[in-house]
């Protein structure tokens, strides 16, 4: 674990809260996610996606998923099938967890990172669009719920990312000021959400962007890792 003895900065400003997005930045949940859609597809006669396609479509939460799964088979869905497999698909995503067939892992270097990070001072938050119960489970399985602060699902707030609401209410929640905020993601999604909340933003290349290439978010820099992050917001330890 590195250590670090200056105060963070971004930028020139003083740094005291991290808000990383979940799926695609901080954990790997493409086949859970795909695994538990085709499960819900498949009561409902629609042909199973594969976990490549479920990749592409992942962002802006499970019922957009839903949305994007079934007009990917050709299917359009009125509002109460629509709200039926989104019930359907949370119970099947919640029985993975239940049934230890969940393989959700976090990416390289998140670990350690957010030890790093927690150890150092700073506040940290998830935002993320994933219902508040899967992603607090998937934390706490994994070991990493120790070093987070606060988790803003996409059931905390009235709305979801890319609106701001989620961001700003984890600020609030931290006690840090947006201004003394960065945001850490995968997408444009959170890219909207943190140039809304006006908190800048750094993105990972690896992550799950609606099917197109995370390099080219406009955020306002890019980590390969997220061992790299220590070393922006602390480049003098």
């Amino acid at each position: 674990m590195r250590h670090i003895q200056s105060t963070a900065a971004w930028r020139g400003h003083p740094l005291r809260g991290l808000l990383f997005d979940l799926d695609g930045t901080l954990l790997n949940t493409a086949s859970d996610i795909a695994r538990a859609l085709n499960r819900t597809l498949s009561e409902y006669g629609i042909v199973a996606l594969p976990v490549s396609d479920v990749s592409r479509m992942i962002g802006r939460g499970s019922p957009m998923l839903i949305e994007r799964a079934a007009a990917a088979r050709g299917h359009v869905l009125d509002d109460a099938d629509r709200a039926a497999m989104l019930d359907r698909f949370f119970h099947h995503y919640g029985a993975l967890e239940e049934s230890d067939e969940s393989d959700a892992q976090p990416y390289p270097d998140v670990g350690e990172t957010l030890q790093t990070l927690h150890y150092a001072g700073m506040q940290i938050a998830v935002v993320t669009n994933k219902q508040w119960r899967f992603a607090n489970g998937l934390l706490q399985r994994l070991g990493l719920l120790r070093f987070i602060n606060f988790i803003v699902g996409g059931d905390t707030c009235e709305r979801r990312k890319p609106d701001p609401q989620p961001l700003l209410f984890a600020c609030e929640s931290l006690g840090v000021a947006p201004s003394e905020a960065l945001m850490v993601g995968d997408s444009i999604n959170d890219v909207k959400a943190a140039r809304a909340a006006q908190i800048p933003i750094v993105c990972v290349p690896y992550g799950y962007n609606e099917g197109q290439d995370p390099r080219a978010l406009a955020c306002d820099a890019m980590v390969e890792t997220l061992a790299d992050l220590p070393r922006l917001v602390w480049p003098h330890p």
